[in-house]
């Protein structure tokens, strides 16, 4: 009999084996680490101009490339998608955030399995592969504990996984995720634990173990790091080095910048230095008070990128000290341009950016020592991050250069010789070209078909070549951008750009010049080769050449999923992707588990109801050491503890006993109101029901009540609930809390010392209406 190749006989003696062949990359194929920095702008790099100190980013730019034209979406996960398909963002549906998953092909939020992921090919071809860090690539709805797990990392073809799932996350206490489970981080933030040096950790032990067990079996790590994406958040000592160092502030600083670019070749020689546009504050122009806050604020930047540095100078250090730096394709450039999140003013906490408040100068004053700690969730002022860009105009989701054009530097000392190593290349290429890049080192070939699923074309070109010679070709001649509503195009040299204005922040609304309308929108021109930085707009002397570039746009958005335009958040939230699970009204909860992601929970912005059951022990002592004696007729402990908390003290809510009295404190974007019971929970079981309620355009009263009995106090909530507590947070959790508090009256994890039967949330929204029935009344137990 045979069974394949092998023929089986009587006995092992009388029978030939056949064994299952592993598959092998090509003989010497090389060991990746691709670096991926978040919101770092053109010249924030020492390498790329800056005074901020990055000497091992600078130092493997010294001993490699950088190039000058690299190019990428304008959106963190658009550029991410094409980094890891070599296709076009809307070509596999990344034309936005996968927040905000949309019924259209390009908007989907989904990397379809017609673009299988580099790891994927590369664990195929027997690389090991492991992501560290952001992902931001799994669409909202998928993003619970209940999956489904196919567009995690290790679903997409990650053999490991350890970072965070969102956007962006508390650099102090971030919602970590190993592999396909919610983890709690490994120390706390008064441990000194931070997020960039766990991430460093993390690659650092994978990478060991990976070696150790098969030290000739080639990586390929992906190492995204939450840095520079606020929140701005770094260990003082970091911060306080740069205590001085940006008092000349931004206009002065961005001339020195432009000056240095000039003098190492990042910038060519003929570049014009753009000007500072109308709605970009002059420094000189801003009050002494504000010049602080400024200040400091870019003194935290600094430092927070100084430390990411440090963090990556590690992994790279571990992998020289093992012998296999050398022998490792490391490419690291940034997602997008430099974040104007913060707005004119900048922001003590990021999560008003996705509310569109505004701080105040008296307030951030106030605060100032805090920024970049742990009582802050911060983003510097736009005016740096104009400057972070320099030369070139705008920020991230804008297609305009400051978007679009960030660093990229490659150390490969196969293709790289010591004579090349520092040098600048010109070429223009785009975040597609990394796959092929990869692709064409490692000696493996893109794929037809996957899992009997035809591919679709690679966008992607290999940058190898202009490893070899300085003088080699491009990998693209043409390339489109769109990002929410902003578009460009790129061919031959020449560039085509609207003057579109977006409308997500109000600031950009009411202060930046431009177009509101896709009707009226100008393209402007500029001809790359000639304007590195797109100072001279060529629209009226070449208007047949721009009028073709803008034909070729249209073409290209057909082909790849472009339409249909939108410039708001608005409208996209009205064409999101519904739930695919049930309307849950109403959810019960118990304490032993995990988080509880938002997305999952019932609706809360209209009211909700918080019911949760408990018994209070009959044990003197209750609520200590359970093993600690009582004296003779002492008065019991009373019972405290968390009953239910979502979030932390930059946006949260939590119900939870102080003192034997329940409370529930909601704090929106910091400031914290609270609702308390008058009386003990006496020993036994009783009924606690916190409970708010929405109110005409938005805010209203919430009170809580304790086994029927009437509240005692009703307080005013003075504004809507958010759309989102965390951008990043982890979720909910029953009967402790875990990373910050929502409020100064307790310190996590506070967990209850008495017993949870079950709490119960309750979404207003949905339930029936009871008009005639004042909500202290509405609070009684029926």
């Amino acid at each position: 009999m045979t069974d394949g190749s092998a023929i089986l006989g009587r006995t092992i003696a009388d029978s030939t084996p056949a064994f299952t062949s592993s598959p092998k990359p090509p003989p010497g194929a090389p060991n990746v680490l691709l670096i991926v920095l978040d919101d770092l702008g053109y010249g924030q790099l020492g390498c790329f101009g800056s005074d901020i100190d990055t000497p091992n980013v600078d130092r493997l730019a010294a001993d490699g490339l950088r190039y000058r034209s690299f190019h990428v979406t304008a959106l963190c996960s658009p550029t991410r998608a094409c980094l890891l398909t070599g296709r076009n963002h809307h070509s596999v549906g990344m034309g936005f955030l996968t927040d905000i998953p949309m019924g259209f092909p390009g908007y989907t939020g989904r990397i379809p399995r017609s673009a299988a992921a580099l790891p994927r090919i590369l664990r195929d071809a027997g690389y090991s592969t492991m992501a560290v860090g952001k992902w931001h690539l799994t669409p909202r709805w998928e993003q619970s504990a209940s999956g489904p797990f196919e567009l995690w990392p290790l679903g997409l073809g990650f053999e490991r996984h350890y970072g965070f799932l969102a956007g962006d996350t508390n650099q102090w206490t971030p919602a970590l995720v190993r592999d396909n489970q919610f983890i709690d981080p490994p120390r706390t933030p008064d441990q000194g634990y931070h997020l960039t040096e766990d991430l460093a950790d993390a690659a650092i032990r994978m990478i060991q173990d990976q070696k150790q067990a098969t030290p000739n079996k080639p990586f390929f790590c992906y190492f995204a790091t939450g840095a520079m994406h606020a929140p701005h958040q770094a260990p003082r000592e970091w911060i306080d080095r740069y205590r001085g160092r940006f008092d000349l502030g931004w206009d002065r600083w961005r001339q020195e910048l432009f000056a240095r670019q000039l003098a190492s070749g990042v910038v060519p020689e003929g570049t014009a230095l753009t000007e500072r546009p109308s709605w970009v504050e002059a420094w000189d122009a801003a009050t002494p008070d504000a010049r602080l806050v400024y200040a400091r604020m870019m003194e935290v930047f600094a430092g927070f990128l100084s430390h990411a540095d440090a963090q990556i100078g590690r992994v790279l250090a571990f992998l020289e000290s093992i012998g296999s730096l050398d022998d490792t394709l490391v490419l690291l450039l940034s997602d997008n341009g430099t974040s104007a999140e913060g707005g004119p003013r900048g922001s003590f906490n990021e999560h008003r950016f996705t509310h569109d408040i505004a701080d105040d100068i008296e307030d951030l004053l106030a605060r100032l020592d805090e920024l970049g700690g742990h009582r802050a969730y911060n983003h510097y002022a736009w005016p740096w991050a104009w400057a972070g860009n320099t030369p070139f105009k705008l920020w991230k989701r804008y297609t305009w250069l400051g978007g679009v054009r960030t660093p990229l530097i490659v150390r490969y000392p196969r293709c790289i010789t010591p004579e090349d190593a520092g040098e600048v290349r010109p070429q223009f290429c785009h975040a597609v070209d990394v796959f092929s890049t990869i692709l064409d080192a490692t000696g493996i070939e893109a794929l037809s078909i996957v899992d009997g699923v035809p591919q679709q074309p690679v966008d992607g070109a290999s940058l190898v070549p202009t490893m070899h010679d300085p003088a080699a070709r491009s990998p693209r001649e043409t390339q489109y951008f769109e990002m929410l509503g902003s578009r460009a195009i790129y061919h031959r040299g020449y560039k085509a750009v609207t003057n579109h204005v977006g409308n997500q922040m109000s600031a950009e609304r009411e202060l930046m010049e431009g177009s509101r309308n896709f009707d009226t929108d100008h393209w402007c021109l500029y001809d790359l080769r000639t304007d590195f930085s797109e100072a001279n707009d060529l629209s009226d002397a070449k208007p047949e050449l721009c009028r073709q570039l803008v034909e070729m746009w249209w073409a290209e958005a057909g082909r790849n999923n472009v339409l249909p335009l939108d410039d708001s958040l608005i409208l996209r939230i009205s064409a999101l992707e519904p739930s695919p699970h049930d309307l849950r009204v109403s959810g019960r909860f118990v304490p032993g588990g995990g988080f509880i992601q938002e997305d999952v929970l019932p609706a809360l912005g209209g009211g909700f109801r918080i019911r949760a059951k408990v018994t209070v022990p009959d044990v003197p002592g209750a609520g200590s050491d359970p093993g600690a004696a009582s004296e003779p007729g002492a008065e019991p402990e009373p019972v405290e503890g968390v009953l239910a908390a979502l979030g932390d003290w930059s946006n949260g809510f939590a119900l939870y006993v102080s003192e034997g009295r329940p409370v529930l404190t909601i704090n929106l974007f910091g400031d914290p109101v609270s609702a308390s019971s008058s009386e003990r929970l006496e020993p036994g079981p009783h009924l606690i029901v916190a409970e708010y309620r929405r109110e005409g355009t938005g805010g209203g009263p919430m009170a809580i009540g304790v086994d029927g009995a009437r509240a005692s106090e009703i307080v005013r909530v003075p504004r809507d609930l958010p759309f989102r507590w965390q951008i990043g947070g982890a979720g909910l959790l029953i009967g402790r809390d875990s990373g910050f508090p929502v409020s100064e009256d307790y310190e996590p994890p506070f967990p209850f010392t008495g017993t949870i039967e079950e709490v119960v949330i309750d979404s207003l929204t949905w339930l029936p209406p009871d008009p005639g029935t004042e909500l202290a009344v509405e609070l009684r137990h029926e």
